[in-house]
């Protein structure tokens, strides 16, 4: 016990999230905690809100119904169907809540403080017991995953399953060649530069992935060190106008985030010629 007690407490913002408990082998890390805790609230204030649905909104009910009502417009603009917005909707809306509360727990006072002590190598170091969970690139290339996977799926369910998969590997232009080259020899050239595109799409699926998680992680994971460094220099007050940046910024994330997997989901679930 006395070398424990003399050994150095320290902890530094690490750029990995850091296990809390096992259960079993599996570790729990504080960015995993924090999106439990951001499902929670989720679920809470859903069952809440479900049990006060009134037909003649008012107050939160009214407010809420605003808000939808303006990105089903939105998202109209970008789907060019009401249908399809309605079956997308619910899908990019979960995208955008869930992301937010990520962003904005992370700011709040106890998350990323509030922490408990561990051993390394015989020294204290101070786990802290929440960290926003888009701080942490696997939870953010989790989502960009989910998103890229269900883009597939609508096209598929939308689109059907020959014309998806022409999409990648366009067995539809090498079919035409024979079929049309002696009334348009000009699809020699065309249909095989069609073919090689398509494969290039599936390169372009990788990079939605790469694009999706690291920009949303690096935004996030900035921010934190940006106010960790400010609240390092002095504690009171200085931090204050970086926090409201960063509620900017989470906000901004969310959306831009929610609108990407919206347009992936509208691409994949319109057919090529459109």
């Amino acid at each position: 016990m006395a070398t424990i007690t003399q050994t150095e407490i320290h902890h530094e913002h690490a750029l990995y999230a850091e296990p809390i408990f096992y259960i079993k082998e599996f570790p729990i890390t504080n960015s995993l905690l924090n999106s439990w805790l951001v499902i929670f609230i989720i679920v809470i204030f859903g069952l809440f809100f479900k049990s006060r649905i009134k037909t003649i909104p008012r107050g939160l009910q009214n407010g809420i119904e605003i808000i939808v009502e303006s990105l089903l417009s939105l998202f109209d603009s970008i789907t060019g169907s009401k249908e399809k917005t309605l079956k997308i909707f619910p899908i990019v809306f979960s995208f955008f809540v869930f992301i937010l509360l990520n962003n904005w727990l992370g700011l709040l006072p106890g998350v990323g403080s509030i922490t408990h002590v561990v051993l390394e190598h015989g020294e204290k170091v101070f786990v802290p017991l929440f960290r926003g969970g888009t701080a942490d690139l696997n939870t953010t290339l989790a989502l960009a995953g989910i998103g890229v996977v269900i883009s597939h799926i609508f096209g598929i369910i939308f689109i059907g399953f020959w014309q998806h998969l022409n999409k990648f590997i366009n067995f539809k232009a090498l079919i035409e060649i024979p079929k049309k080259v002696f009334k348009e020899p000009s699809i020699l050239i065309i249909n095989p530069i069609k073919f090689f595109l398509g494969l290039l799409e599936i390169i372009s699926e990788a990079a939605k992935l790469a694009s999706l998680s690291f920009r949303l992680f690096g935004n996030i994971f900035a921010g934190e060190v940006l106010l960790a460094s400010m609240s390092t220099i002095l504690a009171f007050g200085l931090p204050i106008p970086f926090m409201f940046l960063e509620i900017v910024v989470g906000l901004v994330q969310a959306m831009v985030f929610s609108m990407l997997i919206l347009t992936y989901l509208t691409i994949m679930t319109s057919v090529e010629e459109h």
